[in-house]
């Protein structure tokens, strides 16, 4: 987000927002640096503190920031800028983070954003006061797709007969007709194999959420961006009490080791990223 009231000149400065903290104690943020190296400090509205640097309209004005969130490296280092912030004030007050290159024209206009928005942050952080986020990704691998149904043949036994039988009736019916059914059978076997996988990470999701105030499903990431094996099922965030964050990770670790072919991975905790827009998030008794 950018302020509307910005320059486009490129000069001068503007403030980068982080996220907006209640009852933080401003000694947290002495000597902390954010995007770019710049000091961070905070700005005070009542209860609220804002968590702001100071930029360079250069490097983050309109049309300087439109070209740099291109460039992969500029975008890497203020992401992880971003995150050490909000994740440092996390740890010490309810935080309630805003989306990377959030900026304003100047401190006043923070003071401005803070009391017009009192009610909505207000709510935002009673939502998420002594609670973190947890992230959850399942992975399926090739042995999960076989169905726990299927067991070797033995000699004369039913399912070998009528592959036997099969076969014969493909042969009577000439190779075309016989390459057309083999090639249905497989399309229904992965068919049937995708329906178990998808009813198998709807059964981990409803398991977890059993333990979380609220979750919410991100889309599966591109393989090549998580680097792991396997098809990604699951990829959900879930907001925990404190005292939950151990039965959950307990529930997660069984899971894991009970389901074959299935990886389940846990990160946290994390400042509650997923959770500050309420209407995008799912209360897990609803």
């Amino acid at each position: 987000m950018t302020d509307t009231s910005f320059t486009s000149s490129g000069t001068g400065t503007a403030v980068y927002l982080y996220g907006v903290a209640r009852g933080l104690d401003p000694k947290v943020l002495e000597g902390v640096t954010g995007v770019g190296g710049a000091p961070v400090r905070p700005v005070h509205a009542g209860e609220l503190t804002a968590l702001v640097s100071t930029v360079d309209q250069g490097e983050f004005g309109e049309e300087a920031l439109r070209a740099n969130l291109e460039d992969l490296a500029f975008l890497e280092a203020t992401a992880r800028a971003h995150h050490q912030v909000v994740d440092l004030a996390a740890h010490a007050a309810p935080t309630a983070p805003v989306r990377i290159a959030t900026l304003y024209r100047d401190d006043a206009r923070i003071v401005e954003v803070l009391t017009r928005g009192r009610q909505q942050f207000t709510q935002v952080l009673d939502r998420v006061t002594g609670r973190s986020e947890w992230g959850v990704k399942a992975y399926a691998h090739p042995e999960a797709y076989n169905d726990p149904q299927d067991q070797p043949d033995q000699p004369g036994e039913p399912d070998q007969l009528e592959q036997v039988a099969g076969q014969a009736t493909e042969s009577a019916q000439g190779a075309g007709t016989a390459y057309l059914l083999r090639r249905q059978r497989q399309r229904r076997q992965r068919q049937d194999a995708s329906r178990r996988i998808a009813q198998q990470a709807e059964a981990i999701h409803a398991e977890l959420a059993d333990h979380a105030v609220a979750t919410r499903h991100h889309p599966a990431q591109d393989p090549r961006l998580s680097g792991r094996e396997g098809t990604q099922i699951l990829n959900t965030a879930y907001l925990l009490d404190d005292e939950q964050v151990e039965g959950f990770t307990a529930v997660a670790r069984a899971i894991d080791q009970r389901l074959t072919g299935i990886t389940v991975e846990v990160t946290g905790p994390w400042p509650p990223y997923s959770f500050i827009d309420t209407a995008e998030t799912t209360r897990a008794d609803a």
